[in-house]
């Protein structure tokens, strides 16, 4: 697939070949059909979030169609349209999660800063965070 790539704080993205991703237990790949620019995507390619794990896909304001289901995944259908937020995984275990405050996790993944963005063909989400 196509993805731009943040490869160095500060400067521009790449565009890399890069295989496919596979959606694990409880993830769904998505087709991107959008993704849009967030001004925290710019603090990710400029360095002003701490520890940008490179290299990285930015990209988190998504919008596209359920591509493949992994294990365990129900709710969703080939072909459906979903958004997949800023927010991409909790830990489900903290006393924030077990308190249905999800944002406020001890232990997040953020799309497109810890976890691969839509600046690509297709991005693998956890279903618990696509809508």
């Amino acid at each position: 697939m196509r993805a731009m790539l943040l490869e160095q704080i500060g400067q521009p993205l790449q565009l890399r070949e890069l295989p496919e991703p596979q959606p694990g237990p409880g993830e769904l790949r998505v087709k991107v059909l959008a993704c849009g620019v967030c001004r925290t995507d710019l603090h990710v390619v400029d360095g002003e979030l701490p520890e940008v794990p490179l290299p990285i896909i930015p990209g988190h304001e998504i919008v596209g169609r359920v591509d493949a289901l992994g294990e365990g995944v129900s709710g969703f259908e080939l072909g459906q349209r979903v958004g997949i937020p800023w927010l991409g995984h909790t830990c489900g275990t903290c006393s924030y999660c077990q308190h249905a405050e999800e944002n406020l996790c001890d232990a997040p993944q953020f799309t497109g800063y810890t976890r691969p963005g839509g600046y690509a063909e297709y991005v693998v989400a956890d279903a618990r965070f696509a809508f």
